[in-house]
């Protein structure tokens, strides 16, 4: 009875109990990819992962504005630096067999992002708006 009551209790452990990746594991995942992510069911951006963990983002707001940044480990989560935001942004990510999930850190209740699954789609950087 209690090696089921163990078994039951780990099968109910919420999926946050595994360990973040490294930044050794996060580099390897990511690398020469271009990644597109998910937040409350609906498309929420796109990550270009370039060599020297360099990154380019666009959020998925129909505007397609990239912004380059960088990407480092600090206190076991990966932080990006963009172009337009000099503060670090912090985030825990998770592997699974459906793919990344990340928890944004900055934020006691963070916003969760999910890996959308083989995107057929390409990263667009349209740049800023302009008048006509």
């Amino acid at each position: 009875m209690k090696q089921l009551i163990l078994i039951l209790s780990l099968l109910a452990a919420p999926a946050w109990a595994q360990d973040a990746m490294s930044a050794v594991e996060f580099e390897a995942y990511t690398k020469d990819k271009t990644l597109f992510f998910e937040a409350d069911g609906r498309r929420y951006g796109v990550e270009e992962y370039l060599p020297d963990r360099r990154v380019r983002w666009s959020f998925l707001d129909g505007r397609n504005q990239c912004k380059d940044g960088i990407w480092y480990e600090q206190a076991g989560q990966i932080c990006f630096v963009y172009e337009d935001h000099p503060g670090p942004q912090c985030w825990s990510f998770y592997e699974s067999p459906q793919g990344l999930r990340a928890k944004f850190e900055n934020e006691p209740d963070g916003r969760i992002l999910y890996e959308l699954a083989d995107s057929e789609d390409e990263m667009l950087c349209l740049g800023p708006e302009v008048g006509v």
